[in-house]
């Protein structure tokens, strides 16, 4: 459907505060062309009119940080070792291949489903996630708009080595990982400074530095000259500085922040837009904290390392809100129990966990992800010119959030999607429930 029109519909629009009731929404060749009271807009002749009954319509999600090649049902791989080298191996072949992009294009389109009209992919296994968004930029396949950084750098035993992540221990090794990624047209760079808790294997291994300061800056350097940002994890507050001082642009994950983290986020020469920005993962570790190590089939040293890092994680968010450091949110989906369907539940536990307000969880899943992801002059917000992603749900999301975990309807340019229906996963849902 190219020309309608959206009417008697509430719209969060993302940029003012609450809600502009009683709307219609022209769009036009996946554009807006015009928002206004039902009394004043006029719907064009020839466009077809679509009553939304009271709805709210809003833009829809961005999960600025996400991984395709998973449903969010629990691996014993995930944690590395011979499990992981195998299933890596036969992903490998010929028919694994396919095996794998059938999987990701799945987990693309069960996020678009539930909401989630922009994808920030921070890791994949042998470039799937770009060839995803090259057969969706080039209209042979209906998808979410999606950012791809293809591998993620490590180094050796480090996080994700061996898997979603090359390994290069030195600057120029570095250098020519991202060299490579970008011969491969990755939208970005993403590195690993520190351990991951789900592949630790001590206490305290998920904030321990890997990178040093001269490989993350030799990234950034080379990252930086063709004009790609870098995304970097990290889950200690040293990770955090060395990070900032080599120059990255987002800190994904995060940790407790001090006073000169601040002022690098806030002000930091060596990034490529002169400041850093921050998407904490939430709801990664609250199903690992929460959820016995039986049903994650995380050991117990996962465990601990997940509270570690949740600590980290929502003092680190609160003290970047209160300083006016830019956030963004994602879900680091693939991880146990965080499934491509329920981004939602990331926006519900930066509120549980962090106090912010519904919509100011709302604005760092839409307009403030955009801007961190550089495509806030196409989405991010309901604006005439920009693209009409957007989303359609029977509650207000701004007095209970859980109204996003059932939308009525998707827009994404062109496509409009009337009552997403979602294979889910009954036995990760029940659990996720009782948290």
């Amino acid at each position: 459907m190219s020309n309608y029109a959206l009417t008697n519909c509430h719209i969060i629009d993302g940029i003012n505060s609450g809600l502009r009731k009683d709307m219609t929404m022209i769009v036009s060749d996946g554009k807006i062309e015009k928002i206004g009271k039902v009394s004043e807009v006029k719907v064009p002749k020839g466009y077809t009119s679509l009553d939304i009954c009271g709805k709210y319509v809003m833009p829809g999600l961005i999960n600025a940080h996400a991984h395709l090649f998973g449903s969010g049902k629990p691996m014993k791989a995930i944690g590395g070792g011979k499990s992981q080298e195998k299933i890596v191996g036969m992903l490998r072949t010929k028919i694994g291949g396919k095996i794998l992009d059938s999987m990701v294009k799945e987990h693309a389109l069960t996020a678009l489903k539930s909401g989630v009209t922009t994808i920030r992919a921070v890791g994949d296994l042998f470039y799937s996630d770009v060839k995803l968004r090259n057969m969706i930029d080039s209209g042979k396949l209906k998808g979410p708009r999606l950012l791809a950084a293809g591998l993620a750098i490590s180094v050796t035993g480090g996080h994700g080595a061996g898997s979603f992540s090359h390994v290069a221990d030195s600057p120029w090794e570095a250098r020519k990982v991202v060299r490579k990624n970008v011969y491969e047209q990755t939208d970005l760079i993403k590195i690993c400074v520190t351990g991951g808790v789900t592949d630790s294997r001590v206490i305290g291994q998920a904030g321990r530095l890997a990178m040093t300061l001269e490989e993350i800056s030799a990234v950034c350097e080379e990252a930086h000259k063709v004009g790609l940002l870098v995304a970097a994890h990290v889950e200690s507050t040293e990770g955090v500085r060395i990070a900032l001082l080599g120059g990255v642009d987002t800190i994904e994950h995060g940790a407790a922040l001090d006073e000169e983290i601040i002022e690098l986020f806030l002000n930091n020469p060596k990034s490529l837009r002169g400041y850093s920005s921050l998407i904490p993962t939430l709801y990664a570790a609250v199903t690992i904290c929460e959820l016995k190590p039986e049903a994650t089939l995380m050991s117990s040293i996962n465990v601990e390392n997940a509270k570690i890092v949740l600590d980290g994680m929502v003092k680190g968010l609160l003290q970047a809100t209160e300083a006016g450091i830019l956030t963004g949110l994602g879900t680091d989906s693939s991880c146990p129990f965080v499934t491509q369907y329920n981004t939602w539940r990331e926006l519900e536990y930066v509120v549980k966990y962090a106090g912010l307000s519904a919509e100011a969880a709302i604005h760092n899943a839409t307009r403030k992800n955009a801007k961190i992801l550089e495509i806030d002059n196409l989405t991010g917000t309901l604006e005439v010119g920009k693209a009409s992603d957007l989303i359609v749900v029977k509650e207000n999301p701004l007095t209970n959030l859980r109204a996003l975990s059932k939308v009525d309807m998707v827009i994404r340019g062109n496509l409009l999607i009337d009552n997403p229906q979602i294979k889910k996963i009954k036995e990760v849902d029940e659990l996720l429930n009782i948290i």
